[in-house]
């Protein structure tokens, strides 16, 4: 592992593996929050057998007629995903793909009756996870809605690992953070001693400095906290 050019982290061989676990959101009465599906589809009847189908499962639905009624209520959880139509008045469910890209989006599973194969292609090339015809089949959603759930739970505590890494590494000043990337690039300490014109002394007091700041209690765990942390800019020698 070493700093690359950008002052990146550029890391191989270790397991990225979680460090710090979310803590389960809970609801108002202290309940774990179930995962949501949020249903955009103008036709009624097709947008309430869905709605049965998740509730059935026990899956939390948030319905929505448009796409533009939808990004007015959607507000991002740590469990969901979206079933989308394609066809939709307003806005259609592509531009809403497009739009939500550029953004936090949910996993999207993408419905449509009468959609070209082209449709599909682009729907799943700007974030669709699946893409399933009208008429839906019950098992064939609920696995392409479970399958994007668990991404989105995936997704979820990737973003939080990385927001704790980066607040731990914030922790560093520059010195410190020029001696971690020696450290995870592999050099002694006398290595890194002489490649810093300290003393080898001053370089360990540094590495203690920085398994005490960071909370990890070994070099592996070290070098997964700057994965998760990665890009994390390394600034010039204090």
């Amino acid at each position: 592992m070493k700093w690359d050019k950008a002052g990146r982290f550029s890391a191989v061989g270790f397991a990225e593996a979680p460090v710090f676990p979310r803590a389960p959101v809970m609801d108002r009465d202290g309940h774990e929050e179930r995962p949501v599906v949020f249903v955009v589809d103008d036709d009624y009847f097709a947008r309430t057998a869905v709605r049965i189908m998740l509730e059935d499962a026990d899956l939390q639905v948030q319905e929505f007629e448009t796409c533009e009624a939808f990004l007015a209520a959607y507000q991002p959880r740590a469990e969901c995903c979206l079933v989308l139509d394609l066809h939709l008045p307003g806005m259609g469910g592509i531009d809403l793909l497009r739009q939500m890209s550029r953004d936090a989006a949910p996993p999207t599973v993408v419905i449509s009756g009468d959609s070209a194969i082209s449709e599909a292609v682009t729907s799943m090339k700007i974030g669709a996870t699946d893409f399933i015809e009208k008429p839906v089949r019950e098992a064939t959603l609920l696995e392409s809605v479970r399958a994007a759930l668990r991404r989105s739970k995936l997704l979820d505590s990737a973003s939080h690992l990385k927001e704790v890494a980066v607040e731990h590494l914030s922790e560093l000043t520059a010195r410190q953070r020029q001696v971690l990337g020696l450290v995870l690039a592999g050099h002694a300490s006398k290595t890194i001693a002489y490649h810093l014109g300290i003393s080898q002394r001053t370089v360990e007091n540094h590495r203690a400095v920085i398994m005490h700041k960071t909370g990890a209690r070994s070099l592996p765990a070290l070098a997964r906290l700057a994965i998760a942390a990665s890009p994390y800019r390394q600034d010039t020698a204090a």
